[in-house]
C-alpha cells in the first residue's frame, strides 16, 4: 500500500534492480510489491514478562519478532550459576529450559510469524528449543520462518560472548546450518553480522568487509565438507547498521550488494540467482544515540531508518529514543514502530525502486565503497582468512583504533553531536517522562531452575553421551536435542561440552 500521490506523477523508472550485480536492489520492484519487515528487537526479565512485551509489539504492528537474550543465556550459564549474578534478565530474556521457551512464545502464533533470535554460542540449543515447542503444537518445522544469528566469528572480534575455541565453535555453526538444511529448510540458519562491529567502532568499509570475510570462512568450511554452495548460500542472511550519514550509508548498502554478488559468482561459481542476492536486516545505530536530550534521538533514528530504506534493506529495526538510558519502555517501543509505519505508509519512499540510481554522486560513492571493501577483504584473505585475522587480533585492533578516533573527534568537537558537545540544553520533556523498564521478579529463575526432569539418571547419562560424542569429534545436534527432551538446561548442556572442549578465554 502506497500513500496517495500529491502530484499525480509516475514513479516508474527503468531500473537495473533485480539484475546482477544488484547494485540498485535484489528485486525488480523492491518495496512496490513487498514492504520491508518491521522487526522490533525485544526481550528482558523472565520468559513471562518478555512474552507480554512481544505480544504488545505485535499488537502495535510489528510484522516480525526479534528476541534479545540475557548474557547468561548467551554465555551458557543457568540463572543460578555464580557467573550469572547481577545479569539475569538484564539485557534480554533469561532462557534456561524448554519450559522457559514454552512460556516465551505462549499465545504467539509461531506458525505464521517470522522470528529472529540474536544468539550465537548457544544458538543450536535455542533453535532446538524453538523447533521442539513447534512440534508440541503440531507445527511442521519445515514451515517455521525466521533466523538464528549463529555468527560466532564476530563474537571474537567485537562482542565477546563466545564459550569454546574458534575451531569447535566453527564446527558447531556448520553443523547447525546442516541441521537446518535437513530439518528446517525455510529457516535462515545464520545471520552474519556487521552491526556489532559497527557499534564497536568499525568504519562502514570495515563493517561490510569484515562481515564478508567471516562469511567466506563459513562458506569455505561448508563447501570443503561437500555442501552445495547454491543451497547453503540461498539461506544466508546478513545484519548491518544504519548510521546517520545517510548518503554514505545508502552507498554502502548498494556497494555491499554488488560486492557480495561478485564474490558468490567468481569465488564460488554459484549459479542460483537467489544465492547471488544479498539479503540483510538493518538496525539503526544505537551507538549514535545519546542520553542527553534523548528526544532528539527520534530525529537520528528517523534519518537512520530512511538510510536503511533507501539502501534496500529487507527488514528494519528502529531503536527507541530512550535506549541510551535504559531498555525501551512500552511507550517508546511503540513509538519506534510508529516511526517505521509512517515511513512505510505515509511517505513515498517505497514507491521508487532505487531513488538514487543514476545520481552522479551516489554512483561515485557506491563505486568508491566497492573498491575499498574489496581491497579490505583481499587483505584479510592474504592474512589467511578471517579466523587467522582473529588469531592475530587484526580486525579487533582496526575497530578499536577507529573507535578511539571517533571518541577523540567528539571530545574535540570536531564531530558535532547536538545536545552532547554542541547546542546543549536541558531536556524539556517533550516526549514525556523517561522511565526505565519495570523490574519484574527474576528470583524464580535464580532460586530454582524450572525443569521437567522425571529421571535424573537419564539426564546425567544423556549429558555423558553428549560429552563423549563431542570429545570424539562426532555430530552432536541430535544429542543436544535428546538432552533438552530429558529436561537438561542450557547451562548443563554447555558444561557437558566444556568437559570435552574446554573453555576459550581469548588472546
Amino acid at each position: 500500500m502506497h500513500p496517495l500521490s500529491e502530484s499525480g506523477f509516475s514513479y516508474d523508472f527503468d531500473s537495473t534492480a533485480g539484475h546482477f550485480p544488484y547494485r540498485a536492489g535484489i528485486h525488480s520492484e523492491m518495496y512496490r510489491v513487498k514492504p520491508w519487515t518491521i522487526r522490533q528487537y525485544a526481550g528482558f526479565g523472565t520468559a513471562k514478562s518478555a512474552n507480554e512485551r512481544l505480544k504488545a509489539l505485535i499488537d502495535a504492528g510489528a510484522t516480525g519478532l526479534s528476541i534479545a537474550f540475557d548474557l547468561p543465556t548467551q554465555m551458557g550459564f543457568d540463572p543460578n550459576h555464580d557467573m550469572s549474578i547481577g545479569e539475569v534478565g538484564k539485557v534480554g530474556v533469561s532462557i534456561s529450559t524448554l519450559n522457559d521457551m514454552r512460556e516465551l512464545f505462549e499465545g504467539i502464533d509461531i506458525a505464521h510469524i517470522s522470528t529472529s533470535m540474536t544468539i550465537n554460542a548457544t544458538a543450536p540449543i535455542i533453535l532446538l528449543m524453538y523447533e521442539l515447542i513447534a512440534l508440541e503444537r503440531g507445527i511442521n518445522p519445515a514451515d517455521l520462518r525466521g533466523t538464528i544469528q549463529n555468527d560466532i566469528l564476530k563474537e571474537y572480534i567485537s562482542r565477546g560472548t563466545f564459550i569454546f575455541s574458534p575451531e569447535h565453535s566453527m564446527n558447531l555453526v556448520c553443523e547447525t546450518i546442516k541441521y537446518c538444511k535437513e530439518n528446517l529448510p525455510n529457516w535462515n540458519p545464520i545471520s552474519i553480522s556487521g552491526y556489532h562491529m559497527a557499534e564497536a567502532g568499525a568504519t562502514p568499509v570495515q563493517e561490510v568487509a569484515f562481515t564478508f570475510a567471516n562469511a567466506i570462512s563459513y562458506l569455505d568450511m561448508l563447501t570443503q565438507n561437500g555442501e552445495d554452495i547454491n543451497f547453503i548460500s540461498e539461506r544466508l542472511t546478513f545484519f548491518f547498521a544504519a548510521r546517520i550519514t545517510l548518503l554514505e550509508e545508502v552507498a554502502k548498502f548498494r556497494a555491499a550488494r554488488e560486492v557480495w554478488a561478485k564474490i558468490m559468482k567468481s569465488r564460488y561459481k554459484a549459479t542460483s540467482e537467489k544465492s547471488l542476492k544479498l539479503r540483510f536486516h538493518t538496525q539503526t545505530a544505537g551507538v549514535q544515540l545519546i542520553a542527553q536530550n534523548p528526544e532528539l534521538n527520534t530525529v537520528r533514528v528517523t534519518v537512520q531508518a530512511i538510510a536503511a530504506i533507501l539502501g534496500g534493506s529487507q527488514s528494519i529495526h528502529t531503536n527507541a529514543f530512550d535506549e541510551a538510558i535504559s531498555l525501551p519502555n512500552e511507550s517508546s517501543a511503540t513509538f519506534a514502530i510508529r516511526t517505521q509505519q509512517i515511513l512505510q505508509l505515509e511517505t513515498d519512499l517505497a514507491k521508487a525502486v532505487d531513488p538514487f540510481e543514476g545520481s552522479h554522486l551516489m554512483e561515485k560513492l557506491t563505486t568508491d565503497f566497492v573498491v575499498e571493501i574489496e581491497k579490505e577483504i583481499e587483505h584479510i584473505l592474504d592474512l589467511g582468512g578471517a579466523v587467522h585475522g582473529i588469531e592475530r587480533n587484526y580486525q579487533k585492533e582496526q575497530i578499536e583504533a577507529n573507535a578511539y578516533r571517533i571518541a577523540k573527534e567528539i571530545d574535540d568537537q570536531e564531530r558535532p553531536i547536538i545536545g552532547l558537545n554542541v547546542h546543549q540544553q536541558n531536556s524539556n520533556g517533550v516526549l514525556g517522562t523517561f522511565t526505565s523498564r519495570r523490574e519484574d521478579s527474576i528470583e524464580p529463575n535464580i532460586s530454582k531452575i524450572d525443569r521437567m526432569k522425571t529421571d535424573e539418571v537419564r539426564v546425567r547419562n544423556q549429558l555423558d553421551e553428549l560429552a563423549a560424542r563431542a570429545g570424539g569429534g562426532l555430530p552432536i545436534i541430535s544429542e543436544i536435542r535428546k538432552a533438552l527432551l530429558c529436561g537438561a538446561s542450557v547451562g548443563e548442556i554447555c558444561e557437558a561440552l566444556k568437559r570435552s572442549w574446554g573453555s576459550f578465554t581469548g588472546s
